[in-house]
Formats: C-alpha cells, structure tokens, sequence
C-alpha cells in the first residue's frame, strides 16, 4: 500500500471544546501515525478553534494539515476540500463534536482489505443522550449490500470509504443544502459500493450531542429544507434502483424517518405553510408509496402516508399529538379484535367521518410475542415443558396455544395439544397492568414414540416452537430464549428403550439464540462423546483376580442393564458385565475367573454404540487361581496396536515343572 492508509477529514466549525478530544482520538488510534493522513478544515470559525488548531499541530508537525476557509454555512464544502486534497486508500468524514474508539481505524481498514469492501460501517455510540443507529449493527458483517441488510438506514458520511470509489464516480457532497447532503453523497456510495462491511463487535464512533445543542443536524428546523433535499433523494432511488423489493426496501426508509421527521416540523409552521408543505411533501413521496410496500410498513407508518396522500391536514396533526403522548404514556395503544385481526386504536378508527380504511391500523403482525420456559426436562421417551406464552394487548380469552415440532432440515411438522394452565400476575409488569393474561400458562407432554400423529418421530433436529393463540389471532415463536434460571440450556443426552430399539434424544437449546430443540439420533450431540474410558487398567485391590475399568458416562440416562463391558474370545464365546453408573463416573470389574480359556477382545457397548477397551498394560502380572483344583491364569496377550487382549488359559504343568527345573 503507498501513501497513508486512510484519510482522517474533519470539518471544524466553533468546535471547541470538543476538537480538542476529536483531533486527539485520530492522533492515538492503533493503526499508528505513519498510516494516518489528518485533515481538518476550519470552516471560518469565529471561537477559539484556529487557536487551538495551532496549538495541536505544534503537538504534531508532521500529522495535521489545516486548511482555513471562509464560513460555507455547512459542512458540504470543507468535506470536499479535504476529499481533494485526501491521498489515502480510505477516507474517514469525522465530525469535530465525535471522537473514535482507540482500535477504530485500524479494526475498520483491516475489514475492508480482508473482505474487498468499499464501505466499512464502524459501530455507533451515542454520548450525552444523543441516539446513535442500532439495527445495522446487530452483528458483524463482513460484506454485504445495501439491499440484503440494514445498513441504508445509517446514511451519515462516519464511515470508512474506498477513496477510489468515490473518485470513480465523482461523488461530492452538495453545497446547496443545509440538511441532507449526506444521504446524497452516502446513497450513491451505497449503490455504487462493490460491498459494503459491518463492525459491530467494537465501539469505533462515539457520537456526541453538544450541551449547546449546537449540533447541525439538531439546530436545522422547518420543512423547507426537508422538501429541498428529500425529492433529490427519491430521484437518486428512482434513477439507480428498478421497480421491485429492492427500491421498496431504500423507499422503506424515507417513508418512515424523513416523513417522521417532516411532520414534527410541520406542527411548528403557520397554517398557509402547512398546507403548501403538506401538500408537497404527497407530491415527492408519491412515487415511492405504493400498496405493495404496505406490508413492510407498520400501522402508523401506513396511517400517516394516508392522511399525507390525501391533504388531511388537521387529521395529520392530531395524529402528531397522539404519537407525541404515546410516547411519554406507559401503556400500549389498546387493540379492537376483529375476524383474527388487531386493529389499533390509533385516532379516526372507523370512524365514518373520515373513512379511514382498516389496514391503517392493522397491527396483528406487529403485535409483541411474549413467553417464558418455567420446566424443560426429559424423562424417559418424553419430554415434559412448562411456561407462559401470550400476545402482548390481546387478553387471554378464547385460548388456541399448542405446540410445534418442526423437523429442521425436511421441514415436516407436528402440532401437539397442550394443557392451559392459569397464569395469574403474568404481564402486570407492563402497561401499568392495563392488560390481564391470567390464562397464557401451558403444560406440554411430548412422547417421542407417538409424537407423529401417534408414531414415533424420525431421527432429525426437531424445533420446537409455541403457537400462541387467543381471541382467534395466532402467531408462532421458538421458545426457551426466554427460560427459568433453573434451566441452563446445556445440553442433556439421554439414551432410551423405544418399541424401535435403543434411541438418543438431546434436549438443547441453540446458539446464539438459546431457543430448545430436540436432537433425536445423534444429528448434532454423539453418545460416544459423553463415554471415556481411562487408560489404566489394573487388577482391583482388594480383588487381584478382577480387572478395574474406570470411565466417564455424562449421559443423562441410559436403560439399566444397557451399558456394559462385553468380552469376546473371537470363537462365539462371550460375556457382558453391567456398568453401575455414579454421578458421571463409573467403575466396573471383570471377574476373570469366570471367562473360559481363549484370547479375549473387548469393548464398552451400549446398544450398537461401541467404545473399544484400552490395551492392557504389558507389565500387568498375571493373575492366578484354581479351577476344579487346576492352576489358571490370565495375563495380557500380545495384540495389534493398543487394542485390548486378554489371554486366559489352564497353566500347563510340565511345562510348569520344567521352567522351575530350569531355574
């Protein structure tokens, strides 16, 4: 790589104090100096920050460049002249009132060269109550697109960018407006990007709110500005993006935030001003809305663009009141039930004045699943689950809940009935208790022999998942994310006896989510990763004509009698000795004496799994005894490998006699 690895861009205006901290995160990021380009651009700033700009490059001579520029009125015009003068792969636009995360930088360029990205979203922090984007930042991504992930719904230059890119196709900040210059210069970006990365693992951007508020995007009020910049943006979306899931999902944004946004400034403005901005504002977003893109949108969402679609002005600001309130309200907007559909109670609902239709306020797949595992164990061929499930403001009456075992991988699927149970207290934590849900308990008994419409389930990863239902609305959810402290989620093995033979069933829940399956014929969870064996075998103490194995069983249970250690002298002779099973340890004793004469091979076996016995130790002495009056023995016979191999025979009495003639 030649030049510096990534240009650092700040445009500084009345930045104090906060320059001083901006300035000095880039001075001590990880990345190293040498890799780093510094550019501030002081925007004519009337305070004390040319001083302190002074001040700092005499700290750092060979680090900070400055460029003084008479005030532009925005931060377009000093993000340009740094990007022109930037020589680095990267570019990093950083606001004088931010500062970076230590490892930022280098965690950031690092991404982007392992992955071939050309946009690296850094994780965003708000400082001092300002709220920082959050659900693009669930989890790392190391390249993905602007239409298979969240990232759009950041469109703030504080990110790291391919500088080749942006030459490429000339983006530049517009200098002819006072808000939303960035969503012109970060769309195209997006758009343009070969890939676009995702670090969520490390606080690279803490995003800071003045005390004086003196923040841009906080201090710029009115429609005005918002109806100059928003019909650039559409026209962005609809010159580079076809018709379809794609343009719907960019739309999404704009029909939310900015309209969000567009009408808290609307209720400020006279009415004449009202008017004309409101009936603008149905002009540029119309191309955008269409009913197809209802289902991505939320109740209010779809309720506001109706009122805007159709000039309801009065409608539209009271509409403002109602959210304003909702918003400081601890309690839900109530729902009316209605042919299994939640209408919410949101102003002017069937109301005949105002003909707004229902799907306005159609929330049944918006409403809040809620559940809790209170018993998850196995017990034999069944498993036994208890808890809560209920629709967050749908009371409890009419109860459908039962519950789904769905093979993961086929996708075959049972529905099992459950037991309601009554729940009182459940939900009085929310809503100042507004809504009751005293009957959302439920009891399940799974019987994996007869839960497939009364045979046995297959072998597979069955998840299991409730379908809450009441007032005849449904929604379905993996449980068990939400469980008792009781129940870890490590997973339990159990081996049991079925009609069909000896079966593994592991209760486990998932990772990450912590959500309970089943494992059934060892898919993900091996019996034979819960037996060991020691490798020491010795004669017992007390016993010297009986070999000790010790070992290690964490299954959860097994069917007596069917862990053994079974012998067999390779001519149909065989013998099986019951291991007797102790916390997760086991030791078990063969007694030799009671094995006919051969070399006998061995194994530690339960049903058809099978762990071989270690080899004996070589200078093992044999052990001795008399049956019917003759000398035995039994003493390790030479094997192949490690493997177990135990000679018994009668002891040959001449030959006896004869080595101790010898000797």
């Amino acid at each position: 790589m030649t030049g510096p690895a990534v240009s650092v861009i700040i445009a500084a205006y009345n930045a104090m104090p906060y320059l001083t901290r901006c300035i000095t995160s880039v001075a001590e990021q990880s990345i190293g100096r040498d890799a780093i380009e510094l550019i501030v651009i002081n925007d004519g700033s009337t305070d004390d920050t040319e001083k302190e700009l002074d001040r700092i490059s005499d700290l750092y001579p060979d680090f900070l460049r400055i460029i003084h520029q008479e005030n532009s009125g925005g931060p377009s015009a000093p993000r340009n002249a740094g990007l022109d003068h930037a020589q680095g792969t990267f570019v990093f636009f950083l606001d004088a009132d931010d500062h970076l995360g230590p490892e930022a930088l280098e965690r950031m360029v690092a991404m982007a060269e392992k992955n071939d990205t050309d946009i690296v979203l850094g994780k965003m922090v708000g400082v001092g109550g300002r709220g920082a984007p959050a659900s693009m930042f669930q989890r790392n991504q190391p390249k993905t697109d602007v239409f298979s992930s969240r990232v759009y719904w950041t469109l703030s230059p504080m990110k790291l960018f391919r500088r080749e890119l942006l030459e490429r196709h000339s983006l530049r900040f517009p200098t002819d407006l006072s808000i939303g210059e960035d969503q012109l210069f970060v769309g195209p970006a997006y758009l343009h990007a070969a890939g676009v990365s995702v670090l969520a693992d490390y606080d690279c951007l803490y995003w800071v709110r003045r005390e004086d508020d003196g923040n841009i995007t906080l201090r710029t009020g009115g429609t005005e500005p918002r109806l100059k910049f928003l019909p650039r943006v559409v026209d962005m979306i609809l010159e580079n993006v076809p018709p379809g899931p794609g343009r719907d999902h960019l739309a999404h944004r704009h029909l939310t935030v900015e309209v969000q946004q567009f009408l808290d400034h609307l209720v400020c403005e006279t009415q004449p001003q009202q008017e004309k901005a409101l009936a603008r504002l149905a002009e540029i977003i119309a191309p955008l809305w269409h009913a197809g893109l209802n289902d991505r949108l939320s109740a209010m969402a779809r309720l506001r663009l109706h009122l805007i679609r159709h000039r309801m002005l009065d409608e539209l600001l009271e509409l403002v009141r109602f959210e304003e309130e909702l918003a400081q309200s601890k309690v839900s907007t109530p729902v009316v039930v209605d042919q299994g559909r939640a209408l919410a109670r949101y102003p002017f609902l069937r109301d005949p004045a105002h003909a707004v239709p229902d799907n306005c306020y159609d929330v049944t797949d918006q409403l809040g699943v809620r559940h809790h595992v209170s018993r998850a164990e196995v017990h034999g061929t069944t498993l036994h689950l208890a808890g809560h499930g209920y629709l967050h403001r749908i009371e409890t009456h009419d109860v459908t809940t039962g519950l789904v075992l769905r093979e993961r991988d086929s996708g075959t699927e049972f529905r099992l009935p459950v037991t309601h149970t009554g729940s009182p207290g459940v939900g009085a934590h929310e809503d100042e208790g507004r809504y009751t849900y005293d009957k959302a308990g439920f009891e399940a008994v799974v019987d994996i022999t007869t839960a497939a419409d009364g045979g046995p389930l297959d072998d597979g990863l069955w998840d299991i998942s409730l379908a809450i239902g009441a007032q005849g609305i449904t929604r379905e959810v993996r449980v068990g994310s939400k469980r008792a402290a009781g129940i870890s989620g490590k997973s339990t093995t159990h081996v049991v006896e079925t009609a069909e033979g000896i079966r593994a069933v592991t209760l486990y829940t998932t990772s990450p989510h912590g959500n309970l399956t089943l494992d059934i014929g060892e898919r993900k969870h091996e019996v034979l990763d819960r037996l060991s064996l020691q490798d020491e075998v010795r004669w017992a103490p007390e016993a010297p004509t009986e070999l000790q194995f010790t070992g290690r069983c964490k299954l959860a249970a097994v069917p007596e009698g069917a862990l053994t250690v079974t012998l067999d002298d390779g001519r149909g002779g065989s013998a099986a000795f019951p291991v007797s099973v102790s916390g997760d340890g086991f030791v078990v004793r063969v007694p030799v004496t009671e094995l006919s004469a051969g070399v006998w091979h061995g194994a530690l076996r339960l049903g058809s799994w099978s762990l071989p016995l270690p080899g004996l130790p070589r200078n093992l002495p044999p052990a001795k005894w008399r049956r019917r009056a003759l000398p035995w023995y039994a003493k390790p016979a030479p094997a192949a490998g490690e493997a177990f191999a135990l000679e018994v025979a009668r002891t040959d009495l001449v030959r006896a006699v004869a080595r101790r003639v010898r000797s």
